[in-house]
């Protein structure tokens, strides 16, 4: 398939062609979210079957998407602003907090999403694995996103004098790496702690980096780990 077909333009039943459209690709997304992050998974998914699934034609999937790959990388995306999301709606609850209260409340509310459905954990975490050069891009570039999100929050906590001042960057990547493999793991029944259990030891694991051993309290701004 060389490219999309063309998109239908005007009004039907009330609705526009972009309110069609829109309708349709969400129909699409929550299909691959069954099939690719539960079964038979993105590399047993067929467009006929995303299609059926989703209650909609192959025409019309090839009017949204080119191919299978970029409904998974769209899906991808979403699973991880929908996690974003709810990490900063976290952090905007401990709004003036100290970093323990910050860093508890962001991700209690991460882990809380993406263990929620295991579907999304699915997606970000296997099924996104060694698709293409493209896709293992994408992975790395919303990674890089979320080290960006940790140096950020770091900086402000040493800015208040509740951690140190240096480049959090390798950190950054390392905790996140513990992140996700503690997370994927704890949802496969690996880890025998409760979801609570497991964010204490997140943010532990955080406060350990952000005061190293040897920091001391400026101007008495520090707390007490959770």
């Amino acid at each position: 398939m060389a490219g999309r077909l063309k998109q239908p333009t005007g009004r039907y039943g009330g609705r526009s062609a972009e309110e069609r459209q829109a309708e349709r690709r969400h129909r699409f997304l929550d299909a691959a979210l069954q099939l690719f992050g539960d079964s038979p998974g993105f590399r047993g998914t067929t467009v006929a079957g995303l299609s059926e699934a989703a209650g909609l034609s192959t025409r019309q999937f090839y009017e949204e998407f080119r191919t299978l790959e970029d409904v998974l990388a769209a899906l991808h995306l979403q699973v991880n602003d929908w996690a974003e999301e709810a990490a900063l709606a976290g952090l905007a609850a401990a709004e003036e907090q100290s970093i323990t209260v910050r860093a508890t409340a962001a991700f209690r509310a991460y882990a809380a999403n993406v263990t929620g459905d295991p579907r999304r954990l699915r997606i970000t975490f296997i099924e996104i694995n060694g698709v293409s050069p493209r896709l293992e891009r994408q992975r790395l570039e919303r990674r890089a996103r979320w080290v960006d999100f940790i140096c950020a929050e770091a900086a402000a906590a040493a800015e208040r004098g509740e951690a140190t001042q240096r480049d959090y960057r390798i950190a950054a990547a390392a905790f996140i790496g513990s992140v996700n493999g503690l997370l994927h793991d704890w949802q496969a029944g690996w880890v025998n702690a409760s979801l609570d259990e497991v964010v204490e030891e997140l943010v532990r694991l955080l406060l350990g980096i952000l005061r190293p051993p040897g920091w001391e309290v400026r101007d008495g701004r520090a707390d007490s780990g959770p």
